[in-house]
C-alpha cells in the first residue's frame, strides 16, 4: 500500500511540475524575444551598412559552421552583437524551418517556405534559391520593422552555411530606403 501511495505522489507531482516548468520556458523565450527586440529598436539610429550586414552574416556563419545549434543563444538577447543598427541575424534551414527568430520566436520550428509578403512574393522561398544557387546574395520583401506590426520594404542579405547534416541560411537585412536602393541599382 504503502509504494502505491508513493507512486501515486510522483505521478501527481510530475503532472504539476512538467507544465509548470514548460510555462517558464515559454517566458524565457518570449523575454528574450523581447529583449532582442528592445536592443534592435534602441539600436536603429545607428549607422548601418551593407558592409556591416555582409560581416555579420559572415560571422554569423563561421559560428554556425563550428557549431551548428549550439551557436544560436548568441543571436539572442540584449548581449548579443548580432543585434545592431535596428536589426538582427536570423537562421532558417533549406526546407523552410525557422530555427532561429531572435524577434518573433513564434515563428520558430515553423514551416515558412510557402509564406507570402503583402506583395505574394514567397520571400523564403527565393531566399533558399539564392542561397542554394548563388551561395549568397540579396532579396527583398515586405517584412514589419522591429517594434511595428506593418510591412515595410526589406531587403536581406541571405548566405548558405552546413554544420553536419544540416544546411542553414542565415540572414539580415534593412528597412533603410537608402540602402535598398543602392543594392537594386547594383
Amino acid at each position: 500500500m504503502r509504494r502505491i501511495l508513493v507512486l501515486v505522489s510522483v505521478v501527481v507531482a510530475l503532472t504539476l511540475v512538467f507544465p509548470v516548468a514548460n510555462c517558464l520556458a515559454d517566458t524565457t523565450a518570449d523575454e528574450l524575444a523581447k529583449e532582442s527586440e528592445a536592443k534592435a529598436v534602441a539600436t536603429s539610429k545607428d549607422p548601418l551598412t551593407t558592409d556591416l550586414i555582409v560581416k555579420k552574416v559572415e560571422e554569423a556563419c563561421k559560428l554556425v559552421g563550428q557549431q551548428g545549434e549550439a551557436a544560436f543563444p548568441a543571436f539572442q538577447g540584449k548581449g548579443s552583437d548580432f543585434i545592431f543598427a535596428g536589426t538582427y541575424i536570423w537562421i532558417h534551414d533549406q526546407n523552410g524551418i525557422m530555427r532561429m527568430h531572435p524577434i518573433k520566436n513564434k515563428l520558430n520550428g515553423k514551416n515558412l517556405i510557402n509564406l507570402a509578403d503583402s506583395t505574394g512574393k514567397l520571400f523564403f522561398a527565393v531566399m533558399n534559391e539564392v542561397s542554394e544557387q548563388k551561395g549568397s546574395g540579396w532579396v527583398d520583401y515586405m517584412w514589419p520593422k522591429p517594434g511595428d506590426k506593418k510591412p515595410y520594404p526589406k531587403i536581406s542579405f541571405v548566405k548558405q552555411v552546413k554544420y553536419g547534416e544540416d544546411t542553414f541560411v542565415v540572414g539580415c537585412g534593412t528597412y533603410d530606403e537608402t540602402v535598398i536602393a543602392k543594392i537594386k541599382a547594383q
